[in-house]
């Protein structure tokens, strides 16, 4: 499967407003899946439906591990970086219009933890079913492992999520305004993150 939008209503903290915005793109995880070419037929199917709505392009975040596409698959089908953000997001389109502007991460990128400043804030949006999962194990095992009344921030919409702390967008964990989980995980990895924030 492949989800794309529009940039203005991308699920990621970007101005890539008149490009279509793939969000994520996924084909199986059995072997016999991979090496078939589907990845790059969805991506074609993407390409044209943005040529079709007269779009500058299309837009991607990419990054290496677990959540986003690697980069690999979009350089070979002509996108370029763009924009970087930490601690290892890329930010990648394909321009049909040489004269549209560059796809940015959000200037406030950076910043934005800074509202998250004291104490221990998980943020998510629906968009991402993933970011759902074990969520109320780790609010729970911050409370009680770590004496720390977490808050939980639901991101509404498009709106919401491109104000995020973290490149991902739809999911992130922030402790004293810095974010310490980049993407969704398990309550366990949490408790190990913790654990070393704590020594």
């Amino acid at each position: 499967m492949l989800e794309y939008i529009p940039g203005k209503y991308a699920h990621r903290p970007v101005d890539v407003d008149g490009y279509m915005f793939i969000h994520c793109i996924f084909v199986g995880f059995r072997n016999e899946f991979k090496g078939k070419g589907y990845a790059s037929s969805l991506i074609d199917t993407c390409i044209a439906d943005a040529k079709l709505a007269h779009m500058h392009g299309v837009a991607v975040v990419t990054r290496k591990g677990p959540f986003m596409a690697n980069k690999e698959i979009f350089v070979k089908k002509g996108f370029v970086v763009t924009d970087k953000a930490a601690p290892d997001f890329e930010l990648l389109a394909l321009k049909f219009d040489r004269d549209a502007p560059d796809p940015k991460f959000k200037p406030s990128l950076a910043k934005n933890g800074e509202k998250y400043a004291d104490g221990l804030t998980v943020l998510r949006s629906a968009q991402c079913p993933y970011s759902e999962k074990n969520v109320a194990a780790i609010l729970e095992t911050a409370k009680k492992k770590f004496g720390l009344n977490a808050r939980l921030v639901d991101l509404e919409g498009a709106a919401d999520v491109q104000e995020s702390p973290c490149a991902f967008g739809t999911f992130c964990i922030v402790y004293n305004g810095e974010v310490i989980s980049h993407h969704p995980i398990s309550n366990t990895r949490f408790e190990n993150i913790m654990k070393k924030m704590k020594k």
